[in-house]
Formats: C-alpha cells, structure tokens, sequence
C-alpha cells in the first residue's frame, strides 16, 4: 500500500487548566473554598489577600470589598450583588460585626475566648465517688462499672462478663458487683447505671420524693408502668393498661406526664457535641416589596496580586519562569471565585423569582421545581446547577436553607396543575399538629382530606411522607 497524506478538520471539547479549576471551585462548599483558597496563599507568593498588610483579618478568614485597595498592580473586582436600597424592608441580617475587644490598656484584651471543656460523665461520677467513705475494694469496683457505662449511662455488659475480667487478687464475685451496682445506682444523675430503659425510668421515679399522697400513688402507678407495661404504654394501649393495672384514665394521664418527664438518656447531658455553624453564601431581603438576592460578604474571599511581585514581573516581559506561571495562576483563581460567586448570585435570583410565594407565606406555597427550569433560564447546563446548589446556603427572613431544598417533585392536583412535595409536607404536619389526640388522623384519612382540596395523593405517599417528617403513625400518637 502506498502511504498518502491526509488532511482531516475535526472539533472537540478540551478542559482547559483554567476550565477545571473553575469548575472545580463552583463545587466547593464556603468552607472548602476557605481551605483551597488557604492552600493556594501558601504555595503562591504571587497571590496574596487584600487586608494582609493591616492584619486585621485573621488566618482562614476572608471578606468582601468592592473597590481594590489603592496601588495594588491587580484585584479581584467584587462580585456583583443585588445590593438592597436604604430604606428597604423588615429584615437586615448583620454579618458584618467585628469580634468585640477590650481597650488599648486592657492587659488581657488579647486573649483569646476559650469555651470550658464539658465535664464527661465519667468524671462527673468519679468525682462523687470520691467523696464517698466507701471501702477502697468497694471504690474500685465501682469505678470499673463506671468505665464500663456507655455514652447514654447504660451499663451494656452484663455483670457475669465483668466479674470474669476481675484479677483473682481482687477477691470478689458477682455478688459484690451487684452491691457496687447498687451504690452507683444512686448517684447522679438519676437512673445512671441502668441496664434497661425500663429500670432507668424505675430508677429515676424511686429518686422522686413525693409531697402529697396523690403524687405518691402517680409515682407508684408510674413505677408499675415503668417495670412491668412500657411496651403498652409506647404502643398507647390504653385499654390494656386499665385492664393490668385497674386505674382509671385521669391516673393512667398522670402516670403518662410522669413517665415523659423523665431522662431515657441520663448520660446524654455530658456528652461533648461539636456545634457546627452554617456561613451563608446569599442573603435574601424584601426591597420595595420585591425580594432580592446579595451575597453575603463574610463568605467571600478578598484576593489580590501582590504589588511586589506584578511590578518585577511588569518590568521584565521577557521573563518566563515559574513566577510567571505562578502569577498566571493567581490570575486563573482571582477570575474564577469572582466568577464562581456570580453564578451563585445569579442561581440564586432566578430561584427566588420561582419561589417567590414560599417567602411570603411559608412552606405551604412552595411550588415544584426541577433543576432543568433553572438551567434553561440562565442559559447553563443542569450540571452546573447542581454543582451551584450543593452545599450552597441562603439566609432568608424564614431560615437559612442549602439552595438544593427550593427543588423537588411534584403531585398531581385534580385541576390539571401540580403541588410540590415540600408543600404536601408542610400541609401533612399543619394537619396533624391540629388533630384531636383522641382520635388522631390515619394516613388514608388525611390522602382523603388532601383530595378535597385538589392534591391528588396515595395513602402510601402520605405515609412516606409522614415517615420523613418523623411523625409517629396513628396508633402512636393516640392519647387518653
């Protein structure tokens, strides 16, 4: 065969360096912005945060500004907001605020506010076994059994397991355990040590000391419960109950408040929870009757190119190092968290412009929504609205909400339209927060209620809805 040449003319879809990251960035949660944006400050000499040179700001944190700071070479021009005119309405959230600090001449103005670390259970108990004149053997072997508790003050493993790992120097048995178990048992807090839901509650109602001698026959009807007829009293079968324990409903009522006043988790109190806070990447306010969107300057970045460096690099365009790469870098990044913020901005907008009666009148006006109206709307494929919305969150005068939970499917309604799930949601618990106890709403019962009002739902709809919401079903939520 004799070899020719060809010339053939072709298109592809390339992803540029810059293409990636930008992509890459629209991802990212405010958060995980922050730590890349910290990263990029400590690899690139180039790229530098506007307020570093009147240290204000501290490390990891970044805000907006809308004009560069005079005499830098270049700066990230701030994102464009919906700013609210003066004037406007109700809610003005305040972000802004700077940490408050003591005066010039305060010797500890500068310290640094650090929360106290949670007492834990097992100290808290610890603590009160040290104060007993208890023998040390004694002291020992209850101070196992506190090692043993869980999270919750549950003693999970059963005593015969912890008499096994006691070295025989120890010289006891499953019967001085059984004393130590006793002793631990009444500190607090009460129903600590408990091995059972049912003993907690029974150890909780024996530490009560009843006034009167009504309350005294609710404690010991509750304790009655509490040991021997808790599954029926969850279950809220209160015709068996009256038959086992012969009350009458107004005790059976009292025994009930009793019981739900008290602590299945005694140990819960001390756990340590990390709280996490949520920054929000949009505030929503109503201006002259419209509601706009503006970013929120707490949760963008304020990134220039150092001055240095652009000037050396300005006087030398021949130079073709790494610092011109790493300057081109800083560029890329600048350019693409501005741009990152706009498509926020503007995703957010066309979703409040949908959603429009959500924030006049809540949950129940939520119409549907799929990402695909968003995307046709702003000329964007879905996939970046979906990036958009993930992990993105929008402060409004109702809450803050992720930008994800304005969409969702919909429900049929008779006259040809459609209903949102979030509104079938919220019409499902406006329903049963008004229902009479006595005789509480069954799922069947609430589809038919739905049905005259035009949303066409199935009984196993409600029920997973219901589900979702947490709401028990009909027998349990029955009372006497």
């Amino acid at each position: 065969m004799k070899p020719t040449l060809q010339f053939r003319l072709s298109q592809h879809l390339t992803l540029t360096p810059q293409l990636q990251q930008s992509i890459r960035l629209l991802q990212l949660s405010t958060v995980e912005l922050n730590q890349e944006i910290e990263r990029m400050l400590m690899e690139n000499p180039v790229l530098e945060r506007e307020d570093a040179e009147d240290g204000l700001t501290p490390p990891g944190t970044y805000a907006a500004q809308d004009t560069p700071a005079p005499g830098t070479a270049e700066s990230a021009p701030a994102p464009s907001s919906d700013a609210p005119e003066p004037g406007g309405d109700e809610w003005q959230p305040d972000f802004s605020a700077s940490p408050r600090t003591g005066s010039d001449d305060d010797e500890d103005g500068d310290r640094t506010f650090v929360a106290p670390d949670t007492l834990s259970l097992r100290q808290h108990l610890n603590e009160q076994l040290s104060l007993t004149n208890l023998p040390r053997r004694d002291r020992a072997l209850i101070g196992m059994l506190i090692d043993a508790l869980d999270d919750d003050g549950y003693l999970t493993q059963p005593l015969e397991e912890i008499a096994q790992l006691l070295p025989p120097e120890a010289d006891a048995d499953i019967e001085d355990l059984g004393i130590a178990l006793r002793h631990l048992q009444n500190m607090e807090p009460a129903g600590v040590g408990a091995r059972s839901p049912s003993e907690c509650l029974l150890l909780q109602i024996r530490a009560l000391v009843p006034e009167s001698e009504a309350e005294a026959q609710v404690a010991k009807l509750a304790a009655t419960i509490a040991e021997r007829h808790l599954e029926l009293l969850a279950q809220r079968d209160y015709p068996r109950l009256r038959q086992l324990t012969g009350a009458g409903d107004d005790a059976l009522r009292a025994a009930q408040r009793l019981i739900l006043r008290l602590n299945p988790h005694p140990g819960a109190a001390f756990s340590n929870v990390e709280t996490r806070y949520v920054v929000p990447d949009v505030i929503v306010r109503r201006v002259k009757g419209v509601w706009r969107a503006s970013l929120n300057p707490e949760a963008m970045p304020k990134l220039r190119i150092n001055r240095l460096y652009a000037s050396l690099l300005s006087g030398n365009r021949n130079s073709t190092g790494s610092m011109s790469g790493q300057l081109q870098e800083a560029r890329w990044l600048i350019k693409n968290v501005q741009q990152r913020f706009d498509t926020i901005l503007r995703v957010s907008q066309a979703i409040i412009d949908r959603q429009r009666h959500f924030f006049e009148h809540g949950e129940v006006a939520m119409r549907p929504m799929v990402l695909r109206e968003i995307a046709e709307t702003l000329g964007l494929h879905e996939s970046t609205i979906s990036r958009v919305t993930t992990q993105k969150y929008m402060a409004t005068p109702r809450g803050t909400y992720e930008l994800k939970y304005f969409f969702g499917s919909h429900v049929a309604t008779e006259t040809g339209g459609a209903c949102s799930a979030t509104a079938i949601r919220a019409l499902i618990k406006q329903l049963v927060a008004s229902e009479d106890t006595k005789t509480p709403l069954s799922d069947s019962r609430i589809s038919k209620i739905l049905g005259q009002q035009g949303i066409v739902v199935a009984r196993r709809t409600i029920a997973k809805y219901r589900e979702a919401l947490q709401i028990p079903p009909v027998n349990l939520r029955k009372s006497l």
